[in-house]
């Protein structure tokens, strides 16, 4: 784990490393001045010398002017480093998420995973500041003031230290315990926001059916867990540093009893007594660091931990060395296809079906038939177990998922629109598309004049999720995508059921045009739409009931026709 946090210090070595040097400096400052008091009380004021006085106030003042420039120094680059590095994390963790499979995203919170990328990468960011910055301020304050302590009196030394073993002892004693505090903390943080995330989400719905107060109770269920578990994390914490402290006042305790005995009985100077009172004040300084430190490595380290869960998911799979599917004419085979969910539902067995490239093929029946779970395993949205599907004759396994999904346009029944303009939304499909192809994909869509007609036109705002847009508007920019995209192949599942009959005629007319000279793969439960595809397939949970064109199922009497009355 640390070498793998480690790493993410290399692009920034240098200004790392200026930052220790900072932190030696700055602590070696710190080191001159009791000995200068030292000798101020010793020698300067008994024999009044004061040109010596002067001197050492001047110098006293310069370094005292060099420390703020290299405290400035550290408070600001130190935190640069930490906000880059969170930064690096961050693009790194969200690249990887846009290579995780679909499976993923079913399994996981959306509100617990921006937890992770936000709330724990922030603190992470502090233990990369911090945390080195501290560790080195108080090695060298901690060697470098025993050294001293030594040369002023080495019995009162040996007597101090007589007691670290034992705090020691008690902070390794509770780092356990506050890992797994803090570790707690964490997970109920994430599912705080997941519950917030998915009630904001749904606060239409909420609204509509007058459920404010099951939204209220849920929500604080879920805000009471966590109150719970950072209670107790801030309990293990209270414990830790209610001793740690303890242990730091008796040091200071036993440095000024001994040290008074010691000057009483003659075998130290007031001077040197002063110096080194200064020294254990500076030696017990680096120790309530390191005691900070520890509460920041937990928290940083926790948070790192949970960062790393997500790297360590496995991304979806390519065969070394993969084939780039090109000049795609759209033949499509299904060959003995299963899958089964991570739940273990079966969906699809044993399941064959070819289509021809420029062929529409449409497929019908009821729910949890595995129409749409066929649909995502075209491109691999979701890996298939068993049977295989090849384009064009190549194993879509063996073809590289950027060129197949190039080459496959997929309009789903739950539009997803991005915050933003609708052009926006529309360019996702064609990032260097001209403003001209644009316009052209939207007037084929139906949905060119709608978006002439709004104040800000192709720029206008739609809000988180494309809320200010009705339900067909919406389903026309994501149509408008594909006429954007211009693939090869083409899968609309329920493409058309959020419009009303006239834009869905006039849509049809367009999904018709586009469609020519293309592979078709259309999922629909409203059947005037498919009634000119070249092939109807009926899927139900047990496989294929029946295929054939419109008038041929009609005739048959089967279930299609069941279903068309």
């Amino acid at each position: 784990m640390i070498k793998d946090f480690i790493k993410y210090y290399a692009p920034y070595k240098k200004l790392f490393f200026l930052d220790l040097l900072a932190a030696f400096l700055f602590s070696a400052c710190n080191l001159v001045y009791p000995m200068i008091t030292r000798d101020i009380m010793n020698d300067v004021v008994p024999n009044k010398d004061l040109r010596m006085l002067m001197i050492f106030g001047i110098t006293l003042v310069v370094i005292f002017i060099f420390k703020a420039i290299l405290n400035h120094f550290m408070q600001y680059w130190g935190h640069v480093v930490g906000v880059r590095m969170q930064g690096d994390m961050r693009s790194y963790v969200f690249t990887h998420l846009q290579k995780l499979p679909n499976s993923y995203f079913d399994n996981n919170k959306t509100g617990v995973t921006m937890s992770r990328i936000i709330n724990d990468l922030m603190e992470v960011s502090e233990l990369a500041h911090h945390g080195p910055e501290d560790l080195f301020i108080s090695g060298v304050m901690l060697i470098g003031s025993f050294f001293i302590l030594l040369n002023i009196n080495v019995s009162l030394t040996l007597i101090i230290f007589a007691i670290l073993p034992l705090l020691i002892w008690f902070a390794i004693a509770q780092r356990k315990r506050m890992n797994k505090a803090f570790m707690e903390t964490r997970v109920k943080t994430g599912d705080v926001n997941a519950t917030l995330e998915n009630s904001i989400a749904g606060m239409k719905v909420t609204k509509s059916f007058c459920n404010e107060y099951e939204e209220l109770k849920k929500f604080n269920s879920s805000n009471n867990v966590f109150k719970v578990a950072r209670e107790s994390a801030y309990k293990v914490m209270a414990d830790y540093f209610s001793g740690m402290n303890l242990f730091m006042d008796i040091l200071e305790l036993i440095a000024l009893i001994a040290g008074g005995y010691f000057a009483y009985i003659g075998k130290i100077t007031l001077g040197d007594f002063t110096a080194y009172l200064l020294y254990v004040k500076m030696f017990i300084e680096p120790i309530k660091k390191l005691i900070n430190f520890t509460e920041q490595y937990q928290s940083g380290m926790t948070g790192f931990e949970r960062f790393m869960e997500i790297v360590n998911e496995d991304t979806e799979k390519e065969v070394e060395n993969p084939i780039e599917l090109k000049d795609v004419k759209g033949n499509i085979n299904i060959e003995n296809i299963s899958f089964t969910y991570e739940d273990k539902k079966e969906v699809l067995k044993g399941l064959n079906l070819n289509i021809e490239a420029g062929k529409t093929v449409a497929l019908v029946g009821p729910s949890g038939g595995g129409k749409t779970t066929l649909c995502s395993l075209i491109p691999r949205f979701y890996e298939f177990e068993q049977g295989d599907i090849k384009i064009d004759g190549i194993s879509v396994k063996d073809v590289s998922l950027k060129s197949l999904r190039k080459n496959i346009g997929v309009v789903q029944q739950d539009v997803f629109l991005f915050t933003g303009t609708i052009k926006d939304n529309i360019i996702c499909a064609k990032p260097d598309a001209s403003d001209k192809e644009i316009i052209e994909a939207a007037k084929k869509a139906r949905i060119h004049e709608f978006i002439e007609s709004l104040p800000e036109g192709y720029d206008t705002y739609i809000g988180e999720r494309g809320v200010k847009l009705s339900g067909g508007q919406k389903q026309r920019i994501s149509i408008s995508r594909i006429f954007l995209k211009n693939p090869p192949i083409i899968i609309l599942d329920e493409a058309t059921s959020a419009l009303d009959n006239v834009t869905e005629r006039e849509i049809q007319a367009s999904l018709e045009e586009l469609s020519k000279d293309r592979t078709n793969l259309v999922v629909a439960h409203r059947l005037s739409t498919i009634r000119n595809a070249d092939e109807i397939v009926v899927l139900t949970d047990s496989g294929i009931a029946e295929r054939g064109t419109h008038d041929e199922l009609i005739s048959k009497g089967g279930v299609y026709s069941k279903l068309h009355k």
